[in-house]
């Protein structure tokens, strides 16, 4: 690989780094070049490449390609901070996933960067009352990847939804910004009330595989919830929680755990 991450994390323009990497891909693998062209290489921007993307993942019988794609490109025209949230959470996926070693993988392989970016379609719908489209497209993202995100559920910007299978986020839930999260993680509600029923996250929060956080309570910031851990009850800022019912184990171990990615507990964690 010609850069490092660190040099590629000083390039300004996300999409020039992206292009270059895609002219790479198709050099190194030309059986690569139809799906490569077709999802980045024919675009001029990064949400012009996104709606493509998003639209041919949840295109269906029931509604074509096409019109999915005017959704997409009317959504980010008329809200430019959903580029700006695009370019955050590629940037959070490169610098927190190991695996990834270039900002062109999230875009055409990673499940939880193109659902979360299929969700701000949802909610950009959802806050203009296109609430029939909206849940539209959150069945076909459930549908597809096997994430099921309510359009009206707030999350920030800078997120990573590592491996991403079988995410529920509730309709009431709010995420803050620079939140890490595994596969299998739910925030979801305690009972059928109505109301503000789902949790609040707080900016810098990582949460474990497999936890369930129930009810409408707080995670404080840069907090982190262990692996398999249900919790009930409010947490702390900067704490870390663990068990079933969760209770709170040690400190968070850093400044940014949502960062580290450090789920170990202990001295050094």
């Amino acid at each position: 690989m010609a850069e490092t991450k660190a040099q590629i994390s000083s390039v300004d323009p996300v999409w020039t780094q992206i292009t270059h990497e895609a002219h790479e891909a198709v050099n190194q693998e030309p059986l690569m070049g139809g799906l490569v062209h077709a999802c980045i290489l024919h675009h001029k921007s990064l949400e012009k490449a996104l709606s493509y993307r998003i639209a041919a993942k949840l295109t269906s019988n029931e509604m074509s390609m096409l019109v999915l794609r005017e959704i997409a490109d009317q959504a980010y025209q008329d809200s430019p901070a959903l580029v700006e949230a695009s370019r955050a959470d590629l940037v959070a996926i490169f610098e927190r996933d190991p695996a990834c070693h270039r900002l062109l993988q999230p875009i055409l392989y990673f499940k939880g960067y193109q659902a979360v970016q299929a969700y701000r379609i949802g909610h950009w719908l959802w806050s203009k009352g296109k609430y029939d489209l909206a849940y539209f497209f959150q069945m076909r993202i459930s549908e597809i990847f096997g994430i099921d995100i309510h359009p009206a559920a707030k999350i920030g910007r800078g997120i990573m939804i590592d491996h991403a299978h079988s995410i529920v986020i509730g309709e009431t839930a709010v995420v803050g910004d620079n939140v890490s999260m595994l596969h299998s993680v739910t925030l979801g509600g305690t009972g059928k009330e109505e109301e503000d029923r789902h949790p609040k996250i707080e900016d810098g929060v990582l949460i474990g595989a497999g936890a369930k956080v129930l009810g409408n309570i707080r995670v404080g910031h840069c907090s982190r919830v262990a692996a398999g851990s249900v919790v009930l009850s409010d947490v702390p800022p900067c704490k870390t929680v663990a068990g079933i019912p969760a209770k709170i184990v040690g400190e968070a171990g850093c400044d940014q755990p949502a960062v580290s990615m450090n789920h170990m507990l202990g001295p050094k964690g």
